[in-house]
C-alpha cells in the first residue's frame, strides 16, 4: 500500500472521536468537525471514518438499532447498549475475566481469535431514573 497522504480533515475526525465517549454516528462526527472545517462534506467524513477503521485507528460498532457508531478508544473493551434511549457506553471488564473469556473461546475454536466485542443490553441509569 502506498504511503497515506496527511489530511487535516482526517486528523480532525480522529481527534473528534478521541475526545468523546458517546460513540457518535457519522452524522454526529460531521456536525462536530464542521465547526473546524465548514466546507467538509458528509461523504468526506464517511470516507475518512471508513479509512480510520481500516487502518485500525477507530472502531466501527454496528448498533442494534441498525446504524453504525464509531469509537476512538482502541484499548480492548466491550459495550453496553441501552434498549430504552439507544446510548452506547464503554464497558471495561476486569482484564483477568477478559483473558479467561478469550482463552475459553480459543479452546473451542480451530483458528486464531484476533479480537472480540461483546455488547450487553439493558437500561442505563438515566432511563431507570426517568421511569
Amino acid at each position: 500500500m502506498a504511503a497515506l497522504k496527511y489530511s487535516r480533515q482526517r486528523e480532525s475526525i480522529k481527534h473528534f472521536l478521541a475526545s468523546t465517549n458517546s460513540h457518535p454516528t457519522a452524522d454526529t462526527v460531521y456536525m462536530g468537525v464542521r465547526e473546524e472545517f465548514p466546507n467538509i462534506s458528509l461523504g468526506t467524513v464517511y470516507r475518512n471514518l471508513n479509512l480510520l477503521v481500516e487502518l485500525g485507528e477507530a472502531v466501527r460498532i454496528t448498533a442494534p438499532d441498525g446504524g453504525d457508531r464509531f469509537d476512538g478508544c482502541l484499548q480492548p473493551h466491550n459495550h453496553f447498549f441501552c434498549t430504552c434511549c439507544g446510548s452506547i457506553t464503554d464497558l471495561f471488564l476486569n482484564p483477568e475475566i477478559f483473558s479467561e473469556l478469550q482463552q475459553a473461546a480459543s479452546e473451542g475454536f480451530c483458528g486464531i481469535i484476533e479480537s472480540s466485542n461483546t455488547t450487553f443490553y439493558g437500561k442505563c441509569s438515566d432511563c431507570i431514573r426517568k421511569s
